[in-house]
């Protein structure tokens, strides 16, 4: 139709909640936060309205009327449409301190608060100062050994609590008779630790945060320093402290994980089996697993290795384990040398390549030349050894006869000389005799059995 006016959808989000929200029934019981100590309490409700989570209610306690936060129902219809069930909340109390969890179930809620309960709350809470100034000037001018943390004051106006520390026992009776003067009303004085005072006037914490203590956490249970070895943190106590000046509850958060992780690493000095050898532990990192080895290989070496690739080993079994590593070491490399040899060896029905027909066309030409010059000094030595026969012959049969025949025979015995002598002596030899011989003994120049023959009968 031109001209209307469509409802966003925003609109009908709301408009579908609204009929959801008058379907649901008033809740039953109701889960809500009280107090500066912020305890948890679940009390009945028998009201018409349907208060949401984070309400304001007025409740009555064991000690008194006053201002509550909701925090949830516990039972299946809720005005928030977040319920839980009882098992869930009994099992929530349970995970986060069981017994010491400061969970309350006696008091009723009474209404959702309203415009003048709030308007009253605000004036008490702004009235607490000048009794905390009243209250610390008493003390003093008492002389006790006392601090003043924070003044709560109820709804109702029943009682007024004054909360205070103490590292010894407090003769307070005569403080309280001038309170109560004063005020005219119901004193009451709670002594708490160091970690409730933060938890009543402490703000921020150093990570940003609010206090875990002020903001979830119920049950303050001390802190060890083991927590903070365990966790390699800093031993600083300005780094480690919380605003309480005790060590930081955030410490706690991941103990167990910690102590879980830490049981599954080695001690230090254990020796261990890694792929690389065996060692000893030097070091651990409980977050990330690793474990840091000196190995006895190498000892100016440290290896990094994560849990589940290292075996603990046991004293006795160090030295047996060594034998076993040393042995397969051996095998390891007798089957690498074998292996080498094996790929050194060329296969039988393998074809020889060309670099291999050159190497074998140069080694037959080296073997045929050797061959060669072998022939050469062969037939030197059967020339030589046919030269001495002949000489040998000559001279034995040579007959000493006149002139003429020795004559006739001379250049026979030169050109005997020629070939190497007649006596078979190579002509240096014979140059060395001609040389050390006298001419007048000998038989003139010539050296063979001729010439000496006819030098001896031209001597006659």
């Amino acid at each position: 139709m031109p001209g209307s006016i469509m409802p966003l959808p925003i609109m009908l989000e709301e408009e579908e909640d609204r009929k959801a929200y008058e379907k649901l029934e008033a809740p039953k019981t109701i889960v809500c936060r009280f107090g500066y100590l912020r305890e948890i309490a679940e009390l009945p409700y028998k009201g018409d309205a349907k208060p949401g989570c984070g309400s304001k209610l007025v409740i009555r306690t064991k000690r008194g009327i006053e201002m509550a936060e909701m925090l949830t129902t516990v039972c299946d219809n809720s005005g928030c449409s977040k319920s839980i069930s009882r098992d869930q909340m009994l099992q929530y109390i349970e995970n986060s301190g069981g017994k010491d969890y400061p969970y309350f179930n006696q008091g009723k809620v009474l209404r959702v608060a309203t415009i003048e309960d709030l308007n009253e709350q605000s004036h008490l809470d702004e009235s607490k100062t000048g009794k905390i100034i009243f209250a610390r000037q008493t003390i003093r001018e008492m002389d006790l050994p006392m601090k003043l943390v924070d003044v709560e004051q109820l709804l109702g106006g029943e009682r007024i609590i004054f909360y205070y520390t103490s590292e010894d026992w407090v003769d307070f009776r005569e403080l309280v008779r001038k309170l109560a003067a004063e005020y005219q009303t119901r004193i009451e004085m709670c002594q708490v630790n160091a970690r409730n005072e933060a938890r009543l006037v402490a703000d921020y914490e150093k990570c940003g945060q609010h206090c875990c203590c002020k903001q979830f956490l119920k049950v303050l249970k001390p802190v060890s320093m083991r927590s903070a070895k365990v966790q390699k943190a800093t031993l600083d106590p300005t780094k480690i402290s919380g605003r309480c000046g005790r060590l930081m509850c955030c410490l706690r958060y991941e103990d167990k994980t910690y102590s879980e992780l830490q049981k599954r690493l080695p001690k230090k000095q254990t020796p261990v089996e890694t792929e690389d050898g065996i060692g000893v532990v030097i070091d651990t990192q409980i977050l990330t697993q690793l474990v840091l080895i000196r190995l006895d290989d190498n000892p100016g070496n440290l290896q990094a290795y994560p849990l589940e690739n290292i075996e603990i080993l046991k004293k006795d079994q160090v030295q047996a384990r060594k034998a076993e590593l040393e042995q397969k070491a051996a095998e390891q490399r007798e089957r690498a040398a074998s292996s080498f040899t094996r790929e050194r060896k060329p296969p039988r029905d393998a074809k020889p390549s060309s670099d291999d027909n050159n190497n074998d066309a140069v080694s037959d030409n080296q073997e045929q030349g050797t061959g060669e010059g072998g022939e050469r000094k062969r037939r030197r030595r059967r020339r030589r050894k046919s030269g001495s026969g002949d000489g040998a012959d000559n001279q034995g049969n040579t007959p000493n006869t006149d002139n003429n025949d020795g004559q006739s025979n001379q250049p026979q015995a030169q050109a005997s000389d020629g070939d190497g002598g007649g006596d078979g002596t190579p002509k240096k030899k014979r140059r060395r005799r001609r040389r050390r011989k006298p001419r007048g003994e000998g038989g003139g120049n010539d050296g063979g059995g001729s010439g000496g023959g006819d030098g001896g009968g031209s001597g006659e």
